[in-house]
């Protein structure tokens, strides 16, 4: 993936261990300073920038994601394809495609932008909360995925109607339904009316 100077300033690996920082905002998505990622998740939660992408195969089906059981934060739910949150001064299509590829060894072979949304998700588990004005990202993967399990428990393709069972029967994330219903207008378009999205 390609360095830009806002993920080279804030790449764990660059041997400094310095706090991840994400962006806060206002709630119209203008950036209005820093904090640190686990006391912008702290009750009742700082407003921050994040992503989240959903990624299809050729068969219109989503790719869900089960987040590893070792992760601070909703570990072992599934989600969509990848969320997180962008660098101070990362664009968020940056951001979608550098994480996309971190978790899960792939980059989409098509990402458009999908709108925004904005949300306040208590996770009742850890007593964090998601606090978030969401960029949403719709694409295709093509390439065969490589996890890393330090971040992915497992991975799933799916169709609408798989995932409403899988949905009912849960795990899932809690800001799951809201990204996702929020991006469904860019989704029928990629996917087509067909897909059942």
């Amino acid at each position: 993936m390609p360095t830009t100077p806002a993920t080279a300033a804030n790449s764990s690996s660059n041997g400094t261990g310095e706090a991840i920082l994400l962006e806060l905002v206002d709630e119209h998505g203008r950036t209005i300073g820093t904090a640190e990622k686990l006391s912008a998740h702290q009750a009742p939660g700082q407003l921050h920038r994040a992503f989240s992408v959903f990624l299809f195969d050729e068969q219109g089906r989503l790719l869900l994601q089960q987040r590893a059981l070792g992760k601070y934060h909703s570990p072992g739910v599934w989600s969509n394809t990848c969320c997180g949150h962008p660098y101070p001064g990362e664009a968020p299509f940056a951001a979608a495609a550098r994480r996309t590829f971190e978790e899960l060894g792939v980059s989409p072979s098509l990402l458009a932008e999908a709108g925004t949304v904005r949300y306040n998700h208590p996770d009742p588990d850890s007593g964090l909360v998601e606090q978030e004005f969401n960029h949403l990202f719709v694409g295709m993967v093509q390439a065969p995925l490589r996890p890393d399990p330090s971040e992915v428990g497992e991975t799933a393709y799916v169709t609408a109607e798989e995932l409403a069972v899988r949905h009912a029967q849960g795990p899932f994330s809690a800001w799951f339904m809201t990204v996702l219903d929020a991006a469904r207008p860019a989704i029928r378009e990629l996917t087509g009316p067909s897909a059942g999205w």
